[in-house]
């Protein structure tokens, strides 16, 4: 055990464990004892098997497929350690899901995204931990301290070390410019931006492609992939206009029904992913390739037990 964490205890549920395990590592540290299983009747069942009394308690949990039930595994781990007295109770959420229900996009909708925050915070979470929100603001939903962490770091120095020429960052949405110029910062490099219309969800439309990417290394960036039609609409476009090649990178491997099929049928010569969903292995592809979050959280679970700033961490020279 690492005497500089002797008051903190570091559990997971079943969504993550081999991101759990690797953040534990980085720490020098074990996972808590503790199981997370189900009734015969699906009900979901937490049994704590040490003590929690008067610690500051960890859960790395994404939200992730099958979400509902990775939803209330976190909701019934946090209630059974602020039974058990834990001093504070934190959830590491790499990966939020409903973030993009954050708003009314019609008339009746629910805004989902600020009623599951709503359960985390009635269920005694005191801080969340999280990456690369949908929409940023998400973090206002919570009536607790949230550290939104940037995987774009993490995908900036993988393409920094490829040693590309002539790239250029393309932001596949209006939505993503932002991400897309904190990456073209560090790299020097020129963005462009995808004009899309969603006539219905998971369906996009490429209206118009704004900024030069004839004869470019093209790099799409983008918070996550999830049936992945966008991203390979986006890159037969940037390729029928004339670019060089086309990689595509995003923080979530989301990776929902036809998404597999459509990335191996697609013109990407790479996409780069982070390890905040975990991918089965029937999902791994040759071109894909897979990054790890792992020494960002250790990194921010240590800052966040010391007290210490988390925002240096991504503060650029």
């Amino acid at each position: 055990m690492n005497e500089a964490y002797s008051n903190l205890k570091l559990f997971t549920c079943n969504s993550n464990p081999e991101l759990a395990e690797e953040i534990a590592r980085h720490m020098g540290v074990q996972l808590g004892k503790a199981t997370v299983t189900k009734f015969s009747d699906g009900e979901i069942s937490v049994s704590i098997w040490e003590s929690v009394r008067g610690r500051d308690c960890y859960i790395i949990q994404s939200t992730n497929n099958p979400v509902n039930d990775h939803i209330m595994e976190l909701l019934i781990m946090t209630d059974a350690l602020k039974r058990a007295s834990a001093r504070s109770v934190n959830a590491v959420i790499p990966y939020y899901g409903y973030a993009r229900q954050d708003r009314k996009a019609k008339a009746r909708d629910p805004i989902t995204s600020k009623l599951v925050a709503n359960m985390m915070v009635a269920a005694g979470i005191d801080r969340v931990i999280t990456m690369d929100l949908h929409a940023p603001q998400i973090q206002g939903y919570f009536d607790i301290p949230v550290d939104h962490m940037l995987g774009q770091p993490i995908l900036t120095d993988y393409f920094q070390l490829k040693g590309l020429e002539d790239m250029v960052v393309v932001s596949p949405d209006h939505g993503s410019v932002t991400r897309a110029r904190n990456m073209a910062k560090p790299l020097h490099v020129p963005i462009a931006i995808i004009d899309k219309r969603r006539p219905e969800p998971n369906k996009s439309e490429i209206m118009n492609i704004i900024g030069n990417i004839e004869g470019k290394n093209c790099i799409i960036l983008d918070d996550m992939i999830d049936t992945a039609g966008t991203i390979c609409n986006a890159a037969q476009a940037l390729i029928d206009l004339g670019a060089k090649s086309v990689y595509a990178c995003a923080t979530h491997a989301v990776l929902s029904g036809p998404a597999i099929e459509r990335i191996e049928g697609s013109v990407i010569e790479e996409m780069v992913l982070l390890n905040t969903i975990p991918v089965p292995e029937e999902k791994k592809i040759k071109r894909m390739t897979i990054l790890s979050v792992g020494h960002i959280f250790a990194e921010t679970i240590s800052r966040v037990y010391n007290n210490k700033p988390v925002s240096s961490m991504f503060e650029s020279d």
